[in-house]
């Protein structure tokens, strides 16, 4: 390493140059980058979920939807004022681009019985000319109907509903935001037009727009924010501008190396990728620390020259900082394993980033470091004494840390079992994001946005009007609605009972399924020719009239409840309908089994790469002992912070599944530099107590300052209006903090411990 340092310090200008070419050449590819608005960017495209949303998809037509809730401040929607705003939307929201139909309490297809004949038109046909009585009539049968009750209208009658569905080309993202466009313009018309009512609107469309709107604050926002912070805190805390100069050009280096390799290797970016800016330049910066650090402390505490000081920080930290990138790259890399594509990018995106680093950092820096002339600031004997005074105190203290420091880890470990690995949808943005608010209000006011959907099969061709198919169908729909945590249940046997009272003269008495299947077929058919323009029953039945379609849906559910709902569904069929539907399908059954499978394949990729660190670690000790003690302080902040998060909040979602391993990777270096500089003191013949002083005073100072920097870094996601972004800097961020005081709390007293009885 000496002759290395010699060479590059000589060539200095020459690396800068060749670093900065390669560097050039490289961000060259990030205008390849893309950003999605498509949610199911989260899954891959054989997850048996996605395959089964396709299916049911192409049987049932489109199922992109955005709806519009339209609440009067007077209260009643059954009035002429109000029907008229809503008669007005659902004519305009054709124009909608890309729309294929559009549901709404006027246009819903009434049908009764005049004579013999079987009518069937709009519920409401010119509100403004309606009377006190047609008004009466209406709100009667949207009432007491179960096509609209709790879907298009609210079931106090306060707020109405209109739903539209969209078919958009393969590639949507553009098609989405035009879509979104056109819809808060038809609102912000309809609020200057009708000021007295209030509008909101959700949907899928709507959620993969906020998508988008999240990974482009992450990107353009979060990330500048996230640079400043952690270069001022790195020059507060270094005290030096020219040193603060060189690790914000290295820490561009890497940035800009990192967007590159993702351009070139045409990632696109969605809010569970959107982090690695962030993520690279924390764990850059912490590495640059360690060499800067170094540097600066050989030339004011032991009155090296410049070239020399740095000479012998390369010589000192480049075998710590290899192992802790090689580590961390690693455990980034376990991310592959996770069955979320926006994690797999993540993963090896900050693989990459992390060897950046490390070659930035053994390369560039060390040239800056002499181009720039870094002279160290003064030595504040306070900031040194500490940690002597601090090992000092460890040292005497060495056995009440060991055990209150394990007691502690233990009380707080009890929280884990008390932590809910669910997560729903409807909650991943927070309420800066309008897509929120819209989506509660809906929740509260008019029906849920959550819903499993169902194809009921008759098992042959135009079977769904046999006798026996509908009494099932009937009978699967009745034991939903006696279900809690359903609010609504949309089934085809519904209709043919409102056909089979409509075709005998209304008469009540005959509000229950045909018993013939002609003449069920014959309602059906009568029907559907009856039926106005965009309101016919492909979305509801299968083209070869062998299957129908069910949906439910429900007040707001965990993914857990959501599938445990499910599962009760499925054991209820089994039991009484056997054949007649699979598992449930539809965008909330698909987000529903994200976290668990995600949670599972990352179970497994983590188990994989701490076994691999733990053995690098151990070999590369040559001390099995040592090796294993290293192993404590990486596992237990992780427990520890799981544990407090069970006490504090008590549920997390997707974060859940990526956290063991990133921070896994993250906390690994501090120890791998702790226990570098710990074996080199003791090899030197320093006895235990006093080779961990000598460790806090060679390292204490870096690993203070790479923790603030990191958690500083991370504490950033923590303001992400993204639920996965927060969750993940939040936990991360005391993760860093539990991971800091067990490396000086706990891994020294358990070092001594083990080498107490050795010279």
């Amino acid at each position: 390493m000496n002759a290395y340092a010699r060479v590059l310090l000589r060539f200095r200008w020459p690396v800068a140059a060749l670093a900065t070419l390669f560097t050039l050449a490289m961000a060259s590819g990030a205008r390849f980058i893309g950003v999605t608005n498509d949610y199911r960017s989260f899954f891959d495209e054989d997850n048996p979920q996605l395959v089964a949303l396709h299916a049911l998809e192409e049987t049932y037509a489109a199922s992109k939807m955005a709806l519009i809730a339209i609440a009067p401040k007077g209260g009643s929607v059954f009035t002429r004022e109000t029907l008229g705003v809503i008669e007005e939307l659902t004519e305009r929201a054709w124009r909608t681009p890309w729309s294929v139909r559009v549901d709404s309490l006027t246009n819903y297809p009434h049908s009764e019985a005049f004579g013999d004949d079987l009518s069937v038109a709009a519920l409401v046909d010119d509100a403004a000319s309606l009377d006190d009585a047609g008004l009466a009539g209406i709100e009667e049968v949207a009432l007491s109907s179960p096509d609209i009750a709790g879907r298009l209208v609210s079931g106090d009658g306060r707020v109405g509903g209109l739903l539209v569905s969209f078919n958009p080309p393969e590639n949507a993202d553009a098609a989405i935001a035009e879509i979104n466009s056109h819809l808060h313009s038809l609102l912000d018309e309809a609020r200057a037009h009708h000021p007295d009512h209030d509008y909101y609107v959700t949907g899928g469309v709507v959620l993969s727009r906020t998508f988008a709107e999240a990974t482009r604050d992450e990107l353009v926002t979060l990330a500048p924010i996230a640079f400043v912070l952690v270069v001022v805190s790195a020059a507060l805390l270094l005290r030096s501008i020219s040193a603060t100069v060189a690790l914000i050009v290295v820490i561009l280096f890497v940035v800009g190396t990192t967007l590159g390799f993702a351009g070139w290797r045409g990632t696109v970016f969605n809010p569970g990728s959107s982090g690695v800016l962030i993520v690279v330049m924390t764990i850059s910066l912490a590495h640059c620390v360690h060499v800067v650090t170094g540097a600066l402390a050989g030339m004011r505490r032991h009155g090296l020259g410049r070239h020399d000081a740095v000479a012998e920080s390369l010589r000192s930290n480049a075998w710590p900082i290899f192992l802790a990138s090689a580590t961390t790259a690693i455990a980034f890399l376990s991310l592959i394993a996770a069955d979320s594509p926006p994690f797999r990018t993540l993963g090896v995106l900050v693989a990459f980033g992390v060897l950046c680093a490390f070659v930035y950092s053994m390369t560039l820096l060390p040239a800056l470091l002499s181009i720039l002339r870094v002279r160290a600031p003064p030595l504040r004997t306070s900031a040194f004494d500490l940690f002597d005074r601090f090992g000092a105190f460890v040292v005497r203290r060495r056995s009440v840390l060991l055990v209150s420091v394990g007691i502690g880890a233990f009380v707080l470990a009890t929280g884990i079992p008390r932590m809910d690995l669910s997560d729903n949808w409807t909650t991943y943005f927070d309420e800066r994001y309008r897509f929120r608010r819209d989506t509660d209000f809906v929740t509260r006011n008019l029906s849920g946005m959550e819903a499993l959907e169902y194809s009921l099969e008759s098992g042959r061709e135009g079977g769904i009007t046999d006798p026996d198919y509908l009494r099932r169908v009937d009978a699967f729909a009745e034991w939903f609605r006696a279900q809690p945590e359903a609010t609504h249940v949309h089934a085809f046997s519904d209709t043919m009972k409102r056909l089979n009272r409509n075709l005998h003269g209304d008469d009540p008495a005959f509000h229950r399924l045909p018993d013939d299947p002609e003449l069920a077929a014959q309602y059906l058919l009568l029907y559907e020719l009856s039926l106005p323009f965009g309101t016919d029953l492909n979305n509801r039945i299968d083209i070869a009239r062998s299957a129908t379609r069910m949906s439910v849906v429900m007040r707001s559910l965990t993914s857990r409840e959501q599938r445990a709902l499910d599962a009760r569904a499925q054991e209820w069929l089994r039991r009484n309908a056997p054949g007649l539907a699979g598992e449930a399908s539809g965008m909330t059954t698909v987000f529903a089994h994200l976290s668990e499978r995600n949670i599972e394949s990352m179970l497994r990729g983590t188990i994989v790469a701490m076994a691999l660190i733990s053995m690098i670690l151990v070999g590369v000790f040559r001390d099995l002992r040592l090796g294993l003690v290293s192993l404590v302080p990486n596992f237990l902040p992780a427990v520890m912070s799981f544990g407090l998060w069970g006490y504090m909040i008590g549920r997390i979602g997707l974060a859940a599944s990526v956290v063991a391993a990133m921070t896994f990777g993250i906390i690994v270096d501090d120890t791998i530099h702790f226990l570098c500089r710990y074996r080199r003191a003791r090899l030197e013949g320093r006895p235990p107590a006093a080779a961990v002083q000598y460790t806090f005073r060679s390292v204490g100072s870096a690993l203070w300052t790479t923790t603030i920097v990191l958690a500083l870094g991370f504490l950033v996601f923590a303001s992400s209006g993204f639920e996965l972004s927060w969750a993940l800097g939040l936990l991360v961020t005391i993760t860093l903090v539990f991971a800091i005081l067990t490396d000086f709390l706990l891994l020294p007293p358990l070092l001594m411990a083990i080498d107490r009885k050795q010279r």
